[in-house]
């Protein structure tokens, strides 16, 4: 393998001194194209999203805030325990988190479950009956995400990040939560684990589930392997915002969804025979981009944490306890977590792999899924060395 790696090389190497001349002279007058055109093609973006969102002359989408509403509450219809929907006040007044409690009553530790990008509370339906047997469960649409509002995130990763933590601290007092086992999804788990860091007097136990954000971005992880056109295409769709296409096929934007997350609705077909998740994931995600502005802001191409989440790992008090969850055929593997465990050595640290599901193991193996939280939630509730207050 490494001889012929050599002769790639090589071959590379060994072209003709004429070729090499006309080649570079071709780069740069398509390097300097690219530039040009990335920006006029970024500030007719900007211009376009503007007059979307404040125009009615291009609301052609067929989604609003009434019918994600009547979606979601479709989907609570198949959740059998007690549970209460309210909208949590923030920042004076001026936003609210939609959250839903299931089982306030019991003792136990309580569950707080945080979704993943461009998700809502109503992606944990095949889990909250299972986790909410023995403790009460809280769950929240993030800021900008779902049936939350949907403010103006700054533009730098910092500062967007440390928005979304503060949101989800202020949303704890409302509550009146004391200490919790903090579980999150993919961004959910970034966000969690950010929390913890800053607020670790509230963490009893941290789940971090198919965690995003947590790697560095690999050296080798490029695009110099593309064409130059390929390369030009991708540098000037990095203005949008990840669902941007959903919304800009207007009246097709549903029939997008399900063309390409059909995946989805197999997986939670056992309580919606029809199309009922990804109407909801649509409308979650055909209304104004806030949150998911945030989380480009805080990305680097291709999906990449600006802030990677493995240099900050240390910042995590180490009486915390921690368990990281992967599924065995998803885009993110475990390594990630094995390096978490060697770099907190002295504090708990468990990875688990969940055989047979993807990035989505909350819905791809829930029953397993469902065990496991509740035997990691089982084990917290034995930790009581943490306890201060």
């Amino acid at each position: 393998m490494e001889e012929s790696h050599r002769n790639v090389q090589a071959v590379g190497r060994n072209k003709p001194p004429g070729s090499l001349k006309v080649h570079s002279l071709s780069s740069l007058v398509i390097n300097y194209l690219t530039v040009l055109l990335t920006s006029y093609w970024n500030s007719f973006i900007i211009w376009l999203s503007e007059r979307c969102e404040q125009n009615t002359w291009f609301n052609w989408r067929p989604t609003s805030k009434m019918q994600l509403s009547g979606i979601e509450h479709k989907i609570f219809q198949c959740i059998k325990t007690k549970m209460e929907s309210l909208f949590v006040p923030i920042r004076n007044n001026e936003c609210q988190i939609r959250t839903i409690v299931l089982n306030r009553h019991l003792e136990k530790m309580p569950l707080v479950m945080v979704h993943g990008m461009g998700g809502g509370v109503g992606m944990w339906v095949l889990n909250l009956d299972s986790l909410a047997e023995q403790r009460p469960i809280y769950a929240f649409d993030v800021l900008g995400f779902g049936r939350s509002s949907r403010p103006r995130f700054s533009n730098d990763s910092t500062e967007a990040e440390s928005q979304f933590v503060d949101s989800i601290e202020e949303w704890r007092e409302k509550m009146h939560l004391n200490r919790f086992i903090l579980l999150g999804h993919s961004l959910g788990s970034f966000l969690a684990t950010s929390y913890a860091i800053r607020h670790p007097e509230r963490v009893h136990h941290l789940i971090a589930v198919e965690p995003w954000g947590f790697p560095e971005k690999p050296s080798n992880a490029s695009t110099q392997h593309l064409s130059y056109w390929a390369r030009a295409i991708i540098t000037m769709a990095r203005p949008f915002n990840p669902f941007a296409a959903v919304r800009a096929a207007g009246p097709w934007g549903p029939g997008l969804v399900k063309k390409f997350r059909s995946d989805l609705q197999q997986r939670f077909s056992k309580l919606f025979e029809d199309d009922t998740i990804l109407n909801y994931l649509y409308h979650c995600n055909a209304q104004t981009p806030s949150g998911e502005s945030a989380f480009r802001t805080m990305t680097i191409p291709f999906g990449w944490a600006k802030n990677p989440m493995i240099l900050r790992i240390t910042d995590l008090n180490k009486s915390i306890p921690m368990t990281l969850i992967y599924g065995s055929r998803s885009w993110i593997t475990s390594h990630t977590g094995q390096e978490v465990k060697f770099l907190r050595p002295d504090s708990y640290v468990d990875v688990q792999i969940i055989q047979g599901a993807g990035h989505h193991v909350y819905a791809d193996r829930c029953d397993d899924f469902n065990e496991l939280i509740t035997e990691v939630c089982s084990f917290a509730d034995q930790d009581k060395g943490q306890d201060s207050e």
